[in-house]
Order: C-alpha cells, then structure tokens, then sequence
C-alpha cells in the first residue's frame, strides 16, 4: 500500500497550459460521442440478432439523430424544459473531460473520481427538472422512477469509488491507470469490487433489466412521453455518451485504461458487451425490485470487497 502511494505521489502528470488543455475538451467529447454512437448500434445489433432480427444498418443511429433533429418541435414548455435538457447532455459531456483516455487527460487530474461523481448526478437531476417542467403525470412517474434508480445504484457505485480510493490511497484516475499499467490491473488486485462494479455498471447505463424508468413496453414511456424532435434527439444523444462514460469510467478503474487506441477500444466495447448480453436474459424489474437488488447484492460484495483492501 505504502509503494502504491509513493508512485501515486510522484508526479501523475504533466501539468498542461490552457492552450494544451483547450483542443482536448473539444476532442474528447467528439471522440466519446462517436464511440457511444458504435456502442448504441452494437446494442441494437445484439438484441437483434439475440431475437432473430437483421438489426439497423450500420448508420442508423447517425439518421436517428439527423432525423430527430430536422423535425420542427411544434410544443415548448417554456425555458426550464430547455435548461433541463441542456443539464442532461451538457452533465455527461462535461463528465467526459474527467475521464483520461490515451493521450488525452483533459483536466482529470484536476478533479479527480470525487468530481466525477458528483458531474455523473447532474444529468438526472436535469432530466428530472425538464420533465417536471411539462407537468405530465405519466412524465412525473417516470421522472420519480429515473430518481430512485439513480439512488438504486449511485450507493453501490459510491461504496465502490471508497474502496478503489481506498486502495489507491489516492482519488486521481490519471495515477490509477499509471499504476495499472506499470503493476497489476485492479480486476486482479480488487476482484470483488471489480464484479460489484460491473454490476453497478449495468444500473448506470439504464437498460435491461433495469430500465423501468423508461419503460417501453408502456403506452406512456415515461419522461420521454413530452419529448419530441430536438428534445428526442438530445436524449438520444445523452444516451450515446452514457454507454461511453459507464465502459470508460470501470476501464479506468479496473483495466488499466488503455496504453494505446487500439487496446483502449477493445476494452471499453468488451466492457459495454457484458451487461448488453445479460440485458436480455432476465425481466424488466419494477423500480422497489431495483432498489434491493442493488442495495443488496452489489453492496454487499463492495464491502467485502472494501474489507479485504483496508
């Protein structure tokens, strides 16, 4: 523990000037959004073919969004119903600029897993101040399930971030993917709290079978039940970047990250692949089912998890 510290401590990273730092938040948004657009056709695929389906073409999630886009919304629900979808996109893209990738740092090692978390609260919070706005009740039922969701698997999530912390003696992701790279991954020194994390994962990225919130065998699918054109798209949007910052955020924690793209991107596509493969292997759960399996199994394996890293 003393030497993880040490090499912690000894200088994670260069520091970088503004005009370093500036190209970089505008690439890694562009490169994050890019590859949640992959993970969300990948998804797509899968459950086809898991249902004997064909699937989209490959550029189908490129003509939703364009599609979305270039429909004229005939319905506003005044300035807050925008502020909140601007929170929702604008909480992950800012999320991203935390999360090093090979290269590319942007300012994680100005703020840190703590930071990160906190940023990751904001796009719910702003899903639930714009839906609130539209005084639906079908999008008030929705938005009351998303919020106990996120509170479903932001406990596990947070117990688990204490005790990569913990280990770590440190909360930069910048010095966690140097020491995995120049040591041993986290998976294989912090197995426990690598599964619960993956089983964190699966809530956090809101699809089966914890999609409930969304619910799209109901006729009404909750908060997207006011959402139309530039609306849907920005939700389409705020999905894309949602599969990127769940993959990349466990590969940093447990993978290493990556010490090159080629490596980078197998591990972050394996990643998202797991839950994709057990999302259709158990029933939508009903949001209280939600609550105690999180609270149940993954926080119990994150503290046997914290108990063997102290």
């Amino acid at each position: 523990m003393n030497s993880t510290n040490e090499f912690l401590n000894s200088g994670l990273a260069d520091k970088l000037t503004l005009t370093e730092v500036l190209p970089q938040m505008v690439l890694m948004p562009l490169i994050a959004f890019v590859s949640g657009l992959l993970m969300v056709l990948m998804y797509r695929k899968v459950a086809a073919r898991l249902q004997r389906r064909i699937g989209p073409p490959f550029f189908q999630p490129v003509y939703d969004i364009v599609k979305l886009y270039g429909k004229e919304t005939q319905i506003s629900h005044g300035l807050i119903h925008d502020i909140g979808i601007v929170m929702a996109v604008g909480g992950y893209i800012a999320a991203v600029i935390f999360l090093p990738i090979p290269g590319m740092n942007g300012i994680a090692d100005k703020g840190g897993i703590i930071t990160l978390s906190y940023v990751l609260m904001v796009p719910s919070l702003g899903l639930a101040l714009g839906v609130g706005q539209c005084a639906n009740p079908n999008g008030s039922i929705g938005i009351s399930r998303a919020l106990t969701a996120m509170l479903a698997y932001d406990i596990p999530f947070i117990i688990v971030v204490f005790g990569v912390a913990t280990h770590y003696q440190s909360t930069s992701l910048v010095g966690m993917i140097e020491y995995q790279q120049t040591h041993q991954w986290g998976i294989f020194e912090m197995p426990l709290l690598a599964a619960a994390g993956l089983f964190t994962l699966q809530g956090m990225m809101g699809k089966h079978p914890f999609e409930i919130y969304v619910a799209p065998a109901e006729i009404a699918t909750g908060p997207m039940v006011e959402m139309s054109g530039k609306y849907m798209g920005g939700l389409f949007v705020m999905q894309s970047f949602q599969f990127y910052i769940a993959s990349v955020l466990y590969a940093s924690l447990f993978l290493g990250g990556g010490s090159n793209w080629f490596e980078f991107l197998i591990k972050i596509f394996f990643v998202v692949e797991i839950p994709i493969f057990i999302a259709f292997l158990f029933p939508r759960y009903r949001a209280e089912d939600m609550v105690r399996i999180m609270w149940k199994w993954p926080v119990m394996v994150a503290l046997l998890g914290i108990a063997f890293v102290l």
